[in-house]
């Protein structure tokens, strides 16, 4: 076989060891050799020799009590540091282009601040009529969809001293003009799975649409944004905003290797 060739082909044995590592991985505890085998459809004798190799190498480790294996240290720690360069700044900015070209809305992204949700980013449709977001816009926690986003998934203790600020405001919508009218709320946006807020009371004529991206750890890190004229944007949960909406910020959330299942 040509260099070229075996190139182009990669390392068959290394495919094999990670179709392996695949298998204890998506098996969520320690295995048998038995169950391993079963699992990725290949002979236990043949799985034990590709086993001996992990060992050696710290990829799994196994339990001399019980004869179990699991991943080892090595594995990790690679593990550790894929999640530490993972640029979700740089993976969310891709997400939201992605997602305007999906929907044809003004689309953004938003992180959260000690002073509470904040614009990274946005992208401009395709049309002559848009929303057009400035970058480093502060959200309001109670009456913005990425600010009731956050203030869903975050820590109370977290969101609290802020939602308690807000509610002090003047002109507040009927559904955030007490404690338990926003208590109420955020656990509807937890359940449905986005916010929408149909008329931003410090934008009138606005309407948007957030979804939560989550890190590995199950925290919320990224909130994904559809904005638009309330009178032309579909904000229905089943309508093609919301499931786009959604598909993406979930797809965005395993990229960051969130696991958790998704409304």
């Amino acid at each position: 076989m040509s260099k070229d060739k075996e190139g182009q082909h990669g390392v068959q044995s290394l495919e094999i060891g990670i179709d392996i590592l695949r298998v204890i991985t998506q098996g969520h505890r320690s295995m048998m050799l038995k169950d391993i085998a079963a699992a990725a459809d290949m002979p236990a004798s043949k799985v034990h020799r590709y086993m001996v190799s992990l060992v050696r190498a710290g990829l799994v480790d196994q339990d001399p009590m019980t004869s179990r294996y699991d991943l080892g240290p090595f594995a990790l720690t690679v593990g550790l540091v894929a999640v530490d360069r993972l640029d979700r700044i740089g993976l969310g900015l891709t997400a939201i282009a992605e997602l305007r070209d999906e929907i044809n809305e003004t689309t953004a992204l938003a992180v959260w601040s000690d002073n509470g949700a904040v614009i990274v980013r946005s992208e401009r449709p395709y049309r002559p009529i848009t929303v057009n977001v400035v970058t480093g816009t502060a959200l309001n926690t109670l009456t913005s969809a990425s600010g009731r986003v956050f203030a869903a998934w975050l820590p109370k203790s977290t969101v609290n001293p802020l939602i308690a600020k807000d509610l002090l405001t003047a002109g507040l919508p009927l559904e955030v003009r007490s404690a338990v009218a926003v208590e109420k709320m955020l656990a509807t946006v937890r359940q449905r799975g986005v916010a929408a807020v149909t008329d931003y009371h410090l934008v009138p004529g606005v309407a948007a649409v957030a979804a939560p991206v989550f890190n590995a750890q199950g925290e919320i890190t990224l909130s994904l944004l559809a904005i638009g004229v309330k009178s032309m944007i579909d904000l229905s949960l089943d309508g093609e905003v919301v499931r786009s909406l959604k598909r993406t910020a979930q797809a965005l959330s395993a990229r960051l290797g969130y696991e958790g299942c998704a409304n």
